[in-house]
């Protein structure tokens, strides 16, 4: 026996548009992503979220995220953060998430810098005059006595060495690595 289809009755896979609606699976996905994104919203500082303008109710499931402990309590309650942001548009939430992400990334690459630059420093002068080529507006005189000394310090014994010069050293390239990044 064929079953004939009723040429006015649309196909349940398809709206009266002629447009497909997402596949159950499809919808699964979304709802994944969307518990993903408030699991990485719930990482992030009130500082953070602050700008954002969530809805109350968002808001106060992402503190009650945060705060529950037990496997179960979480997963149900992260299942409600996705329900509750698919009231809100999640592209702007996206886009802070990622920049708060950038961020910390942004800040690990400064300090590598650093940490490369002081110890070209400490190895030769040639770097000496690289530094102070790009970096004209530093302090020639304290750049170069701090060399001198975490050099000098490089130079003891292992049990006798305090990396204070060192450190004083990298205190002083940060900064203009933050200036020349920004």
């Amino acid at each position: 026996m064929s079953r004939q289809t009723d040429p006015q009755i649309s196909p349940p896979d398809e709206t009266p548009e002629g447009v497909e609606s997402p596949s159950k699976t499809r919808l699964k996905q979304q709802s994944h992503d969307l518990q993903k994104l408030g699991m990485a919203l719930a990482e992030l500082s009130d500082t953070r979220l602050e700008p954002l303008q969530l809805p109350e109710r968002l808001l106060d499931a992402l503190v009650m995220f945060r705060n529950t402990r037990t496997h179960e309590g979480r997963r149900r309650q992260l299942q409600y953060v996705g329900k509750l942001m698919r009231e809100v548009d999640a592209e702007p939430l996206r886009e802070a998430v990622a920049e708060a992400k950038l961020g910390s990334a942004r800040d690990t690459l400064l300090l590598h810098q650093a940490e490369r630059w002081r110890d070209a420093l400490l190895a030769d002068d040639d770097a000496l005059t690289r530094w102070l080529h790009e970096h004209a507006d530093c302090d020639t005189q304290r750049l170069r006595s701090l060399v001198r000394a975490a050099r000098r310090e490089a130079a003891l014994p292992p049990q006798k060495r305090n990396p204070r010069n060192a450190r004083e050293l990298f205190q002083f390239i940060r900064p203009h690595l933050t200036e020349k990044s920004t």
